[in-house]
């Protein structure tokens, strides 16, 4: 089992053969390249500083295999004024594009967006999550959508500059990826989607932040 906390350029993978006996070892700093948008560090935060780059996207080179935990946080900047913005990770990326791109290789890209007025029909207007199969980095197909919007009556200034756990897990022999309620317990309540078993097992060698029509910062663990 290997658990990755996002941390700027340096990962902490914690691998061990049970819960009793785990082992902790560092991974050297990891290859860190701006895809697009105005990237930089504050701090020990990585924020991503263009609210109007609509393709913003930061690639890290991250081995992928087996049961993989992410856990990171998130803090909304600004940008959403204009009634749209969103932001997500891509995962178990076999490539890179250090240029704008629509799709990330072949990953698979978790999304938390913001859109009042929606072009597609498959995504709720306001708040809502997406999951989509990156085949190219020109190319993705939408798996799942899910409505939000009861979250949203939560969501004020006081919410909005804190930072927002994420916890996602990821089977990559079984296909199963959980992805955990910030909201509620992140050990034990989550949402779940199947990776296509004909892709098993996956793994990736990157991982891409990336984040459209918004401000967004990312830090350490939860």
């Amino acid at each position: 089992m290997k658990r990755i906390l996002f941390w700027g350029m340096v990962f902490v993978a914690v691998a061990g053969l049970s819960a009793q006996n785990v082992t902790v070892r560092e991974v050297p700093p990891i290859e860190y390249v701006r895809g697009a948008g105005d990237w930089r560090f504050v701090g020990s935060r990585l924020l991503q500083d263009d609210a109007g780059a609509r393709l913003a996207k930061v690639n890290l080179s991250v081995p992928q295999e087996g049961v993989v935990y992410y856990e990171f946080n998130a803090r909304y900047e600004g940008g959403v004024e204009d009634g749209h913005g969103g932001f997500g990770i891509h995962i178990l990326g076999d490539s890179r594009i250090n240029a704008p791109s629509w799709g990330s290789g072949k990953s698979y890209l978790l999304w938390l967006n913001y859109d009042e007025h929606p072009t597609s029909a498959d995504i709720p207007a306001g708040l809502s999550a997406q999951v989509y199969r990156s085949d190219s980095h020109s190319e993705m197909t939408l798996l799942y959508s899910q409505d939000l919007n009861d979250y949203f009556a939560i969501l004020n200034e006081d919410v909005l500059s804190e930072n927002v756990p994420f916890r996602i897990s990821v089977n990559g022999n079984t296909g199963e990826v959980r992805i955990y309620d910030p909201t509620e317990d992140l050990e034990s309540v989550y949402y779940v989607f199947n990776i296509d078993k004909k892709a098993l097992p996956v793994k990736g060698s990157w991982i891409a932040l990336r984040s459209n029509g918004m401000k967004v910062s990312f830090g350490l663990g939860l």
